[in-house]
């Protein structure tokens, strides 16, 4: 599969909010306890919410595109080797079924279900919904970014405009760097104006793409946080890259991700946070 069309893109919008509907939002703000268990670290956590909702998504999607690669992030922590199927993939579903699971948790509606359809190697179409707003982000190459109220009205997204580094509002996860790192990046975080971290993708990426934020600088790689939003925010008129230069790619498990309103304002921040040297 080349492109995504129309109805095919209604579909799958339709797979992400139904899944949102039965598994999550009856869930949130009544979740026990004992739902909720940690994953690699004390505050990577992992609900009853998110495991149903990706299998929801999943059967939804093999039913629909049989022999389609399933990449999710609860499959992938139960077994890492999915992850290489990604890369060579002839049409494969990234998704990321609570993205903010903390949030979630915690009962705070800053949270959002991610899928990222990669045929190639490349996403050819990503949809961000947020479950309590009931709306989504929507892109696919060349199509434009869309947000998609919960009426289904349609208004096209645009990045922020450029403007100077220190009037740049950012994210940067400062937490999730290595300690020696932090100590260099983070007096170099005043040459923004604000820089700040939401510890959720799907909502930074609508800031992003809705042109509220100017950029992100990431420290992990993981393709269901990013492979949607790249797509979005690109096709909004932003542009992203590792800080090394190369141009993103689903498959992508290391290195830095920066994006920004445009290019040349991605070598401006990228010169302001002196990346060369970190």
């Amino acid at each position: 599969m080349k492109a995504v069309n129309d109805d095919l893109l209604d579909e799958l919008m339709s797979y992400v909010r139904e899944a949102a509907a039965e598994e999550i939002l009856p869930r949130f703000r009544s979740i026990s306890s004992d739902s909720i268990r940690a994953k690699t670290v004390a505050d990577d956590i992992v609900t009853d919410a998110d495991i149903a909702s990706e299998r929801a998504m999943s059967k939804r999607l093999e039913a629909r595109l049989p022999g389609i690669t399933i990449v999710g992030e609860e499959a992938v922590s139960d077994d890492p080797s999915i992850l290489g199927h990604l890369a060579d993939a002839e049409l494969a579903a990234v998704i990321d079924p609570v993205d903010g699971t903390w949030h979630f948790a915690h009962g705070t509606p800053m949270f959002g279900s991610i899928l990222a359809i990669v045929s190639g190697g490349r996403t050819i179409a990503g949809i961000i919904h947020y479950p309590v707003l009931g709306d989504c982000l929507v892109a696919r190459p060349g199509k434009g970014a869309w947000h998609v109220a919960a009426d289904g009205v349609r208004t096209r997204l645009s990045a922020a405009t450029a403007a100077p580094v220190n009037e740049m509002h950012g994210f940067i996860p400062l937490h999730m760097f290595a300690p020696d790192l932090r100590s260099k990046l983070a007096p170099r975080l005043l040459k923004f104006l604000r820089v700040t971290t939401w510890r959720c993708s799907a909502w930074e990426y609508r800031m992003l793409a809705t042109g509220a934020m100017s950029f992100c600088l990431n420290e992990s790689l993981k393709p269901w946080d990013h492979a949607a939003g790249v797509l979005i925010h690109a096709e909004a008129g932003g542009y992203a890259a590792t800080v090394a230069g190369e141009a993103y790619r689903p498959s992508m498990t290391e290195g830095h991700l920066l994006t920004a309103p445009d290019e040349t304002s991605w070598h401006a921040v990228r010169e302001a946070i002196s990346m060369d040297d970190l």
